[in-house]
């Protein structure tokens, strides 16, 4: 019988006879199965299983539920959609911006040697990016429908190159590459070397090229988008974020250590597109295997859904041909290494080393070596054609994210010295054989003996490509990437009053600074801004106190809470829910910070002013995400992370990996990055009030690091004169307790935790006749900039302007103990402006396990240390005699030990 005859029988059986007919099939195929395993073995099995499924595949179908396929494209021929615009323009389109690109690389390097830039990456994924700017992202004019896009960070020459064509760009901006401080070419500004949005804030939204940030960041904008859509915050929309990134990108932990959330929340708004050149820096990204199929598995295993695009159109006839497997089983025993061989090396090479049986010989039977070494550079990320059915699957796929693998040739058509070689991510230069083999593969019209000039080329503003082009980018919502800010600042900020509370004290009460800010944040939450309120928690609300907010407001989960908590009932219930407003990470300050991201720049992608609080255990928070909180200094990121448990010795019991008392250190490195140590509630307050002010009032591009501690303590009323207090807090120093009577004098500093410790250092210094002011540092941070800042006034300016910390002190006699539970590094960043003995204690060394006032004497910042140091500084004065000091270490209880904390 015929197929058709067949097919025609089998729907004629009734359902019972079909019942029948499977039982049938089913005990025949396990007798077989039986059969093979109990007499030639489980290995016999597998080979079945394997050959089942390359049947399968050469059928055109793809078995579910398989974390690895074949080598082949998850789009056949046979399903390929029409492909909707002009393939010979956009061709010649994505030839000139190669072109371009590379020019202008190797013109930057030739006016100054070792500018650097990148000319292989972009030209390896070059076509990747036009079917998307042609075809599916949506740009500004879109609205709320626009897309994000994550370029990879390396490709930003093709980027430049194409703005030259839209118009956006001019020729002197192109010869400004990597040269904005002193731009050589006059009329043009300078381009950053990567996506860097601080740099150029008209032009790139996502700073990129850190590797794996990206994608994680991409990830959660993904995410954040659905959490303002369910939160009423943003109108549904079908906007995507697709991230473009490197195969060798995925050996950073930040690359795949958010895939499962991408798949778990089901963002099918989310599109990865791996550029595949099989390349990194060094040379080959899995020379012994396939990274294509390794990160197949990957992204399968964590629940997405995987489009590959390996091979180009060239290769469609001999896989049609290959009716036995024997081509596909080829493919299956390639590996990175060798392919890199053919894309260099071309058609000799392929053929007799790739088509190395007679099978497979037979496939290429009249061929010749030149079609051969094009079959060696059709790769499916260069086809126009496999890239837009992979995207237009991408787009419309539903229920997971979706990676596009994309393999592609590292230095495309940029000659023999960069093409697939392993030095092609180094390649600045081109040689006049480099110039003269991409000129003829690229096809561009400049003349043999302009070559040396490394000419751009330009087809003019009415050519059909840059009319092409701009028709495109006009339909899909304007140009991509640029950068629009959608909210500048005017959000309805609570005032003085709503924070009056706070100035107050809280009397006999001991609470920690970070009960201080849940309860304000519980306050907040409340007032008309609490809606775009967005806490941020790597699974820590509970040591943070934040319990009671769980139960308020709610954790955010796109499926809600499809189970009875076990706490259900209690004032603190676990309470999931789509309108949840907590975002809980779980373990991941990456993530968290990701979050953040994503939260403090959604009032320039979509308008929304939401303010997000990232809590996080401080000793876990800025060195481990430091290079993403640089990420968001340069996104212009707006936001609060709270460094909670912060500091060496408030934390008590949890020793060494668990005590904070660097991350004030590390704050200092990011410019518009703010930065407090409050002692008090009042403190914490004037420092939020100030916060929401500049960056929501007033739309400044600043953010924020507060370290609160969990050691209870009563918290005084704010002093007299309140304004003048304030202003002493924000600009990072103010005076908290000034000392009575007669007597040698000394200025005391703390901050944090410490300062109360100064404060019963000014008590003992009594005992001895020594009269104590106390200050209270809030921010060495804001000192050491208003300090340098007076220094170059003066040196470059010849303005004569006394920095702000020895302005405060001016009146105020005496040597100074400045005592803090970071690095001393902290306070004597302020030494040098001050002209008088200066004493810094700090908490530096590894942490310890033990009681607050063991950890305070091991590190020598106590009350006790503290008040000794003033002693000592002012007996090198001569205003104290040196016996004094023999009574004080007696009467003080001080065991000194010789060697230094840090040295133990």
């Amino acid at each position: 019988m015929t197929e058709r005859e067949l097919k025609a029988a089998f729907a004629r059986l009734s359902p019972e006879e079909r019942k029948a007919l499977f039982a049938e099939e089913n005990r025949e195929w396990l007798e077989a199965l039986e059969y093979v395993l109990r007499v030639e073995g489980p290995e016999r099995v597998e080979e079945l299983f394997r050959l089942l499924d390359e049947y399968l595949y050469l059928q055109g179908h793809t078995p579910q539920n398989r974390l690895s396929t074949p080598y082949l494209n998850t789009i056949p021929k046979e399903k390929e959609p029409p492909y909707p615009g002009d393939l010979e323009l956009e061709g010649r389109i994505v030839n000139i911006l190669r072109w371009n690109a590379a020019m202008m690389v190797a013109r930057a390097n030739q006016k100054a040697d070792g500018i650097g830039g990148h000319i292989s990456t972009y030209a390896s994924i070059a076509e990747l990016y036009e079917v998307g700017f042609n075809h599916f992202f949506r740009g500004p004019e879109a609205g709320l429908e626009r897309d994000l896009v994550f370029f990879q960070g390396h490709s930003s020459p093709g980027i430049y190159a194409r703005a030259f064509l839209e118009g956006r760009l001019k020729e002197e901006d192109l010869e400004n590459f990597r040269r904005e401080v002193h731009p050589p070419a006059e009329g043009g500004r300078g381009l950053s070397s990567y996506p860097h949005p601080w740099l150029m804030p008209d032009f790139w939204e996502f700073p990129t090229v850190s590797m794996g940030l990206g994608p994680i960041q991409a990830i959660y904008q993904a995410r954040f988008m659905r959490y303002l859509e369910d939160r009423g915050l943003k109108p549904k929309s079908s906007a995507k974020v697709w991230a473009f990134l490197g195969d060798g990108e995925h050996d950073e932990p930040e690359t795949v250590g958010a895939l499962h959330l991408a798949a778990r929340e089901e963002l099918d708004n989310l599109i990865f597109v791996v550029n595949c050149n099989l390349q990194r820096l060094d040379g080959p990204v899995r020379g012994n295997s396939k990274v294509i199929q390794e990160l197949e598995r990957l992204y399968r295993g964590a629940g997405w859904h995987v489009i590959k695009v390996v091979w180009g159109s060239l290769w469609d006839e001999l896989i049609a041909k290959d009716k036995e497997g024997h081509l596909l089983r080829r493919f299956e025993a390639l590996v990175d290494g060798e392919s890199q061989r053919y894309a260099a090396f071309g058609g000799k090479e392929l053929r007799e080393r790739f088509f190395n049986t007679p099978e497979l010989k037979k496939l290429i039977e009249g061929l010749s070596d030149e079609e051969l070494t094009e079959l060696t550079r059709s790769r499916g990320g260069h086809d126009l054609k496999k890239i837009y059915a992979a995207y237009k699957a991408a787009v419309e796929h539903k229920g997971s994210p979706v990676v596009i693998l994309a393999r592609t040739i590292k230095g495309y058509g940029m000659g023999p010295t960069a093409m697939a070689k392993n030095v092609a991510h180094q390649v600045k230069k081109l040689t006049e054989e480099d110039l003269k083999e991409a000129r003829r593969f690229l096809g561009i019209p400049v003349p043999e003996e302009k070559l040396k000039e490394l000419p751009y080329y330009h087809p003019g503003p009415e050519a059909p490509e840059v009319r092409y082009l701009l028709e495109r980018r006009k339909a899909l919502g304007g140009f991509v990437p640029e950068r629009r800010v959608r909210f500048g600042g005017g959000l309805e900020v609570p005032d003085e009053a709503f924070f009056q509370e706070f100035y107050e004290g809280t009397g006999e009460r001991a609470i920690s600074t970070t009960m201080a800010f849940v309860r304000i944040l519980a306050k907040l939450l409340k007032h008309k801004i609490g809606k775009y309120i967005v806490p941020i928690v790597p699974d820590e609300a509970r040591t943070f106190g934040m319990e009671a907010l769980i139960a308020q407001v709610g954790i955010y989960s796109p499926k809600g809470q499809l189970y009875i908590p076990v706490d259900a009932g209690t004032l603190t219930a676990y309470k999931e829910s789509k309108e949840g407003q907590i975002l809980e990470e779980g373990i991941t300050e990456a993530g968290a910070m990701a979050d953040f991201i994503a939260a403090g720049t959604a009032y320039a992608h979509w308008g929304v002013p939401t303010v997000p609080f990232f809590i996080t255990y401080s000793m876990f928070g800025l060195q481990r995400v430091g290079d993403l909180v640089w990420a968001a200094a340069d996104q212009r990121t707006r936001g609060f992370i709270l460094g909670a448990t912060a500091g060496r010795t408030t934390l008590e019991g949890e020793g060494l990996q668990h005590q904070d008392g660097q991350s004030q250190v590390y704050a200092l490195a990011a410019p518009n990055l703010q930065v407090y140590d409050p002692a008090f509630a009042y403190e914490f307050a004037v420092i939020l009030e100030d916060g929401l002010r500049r960056m929501y009032g007033e739309g400044e591009d600043v953010f924020y690091y507060i370290t609160i501690e969990n050691e209870n303590y009563p918290h005084p009323p704010m002093p007299e004169p309140r304004e003048e207090v304030k202003r002493g807090i924000l600009k990072g120093l103010y005076l908290f307790r000034k000392g009575e009577g007669e007597g040698p004098r000394v200025q005391l500093l703390g901050s944090g935790p410490i300062l109360p410790q100064a404060i019963k250092a000014q008590d003992l210094l009594r005992d001895f006749g020594v009269v104590a002011d106390v200050w209270s540092a809030t921010s060495y941070k804001a000192l050491y900039l208003d300090a340098i800042e007076a220094e170059r006034e003066r040196r470059l300016l010849g303005r004569a302007r006394t920095p702000y910390v020895a302005e405060a002190l001016k009146g105020h006699e005496g040597p100074v103990v400045a005592a803090t539970d970071y690095l001393k590094a902290l306070p004597n960043l302020i030494r040098g402006y001050l002209d008088r003995p200066f004493c810094a204690l700090g908490t530096d060394g590894f942490g310890r396990s033990d009681t607050r006032e063991a950890l305070r004497d091991f590190f020598e910042v106590d009350a006790r240390h503290i008040a000794y140091a003033a002693l000592a500084l002012l007996a090198e004065e001569g205003k104290l005699k040196g016996e004094v000091l023999e009574e004080a270490r007696t009467r003080l209880g001080l065991s000194l030990k010789e060697a230094p904390p840090h040295r133990r």
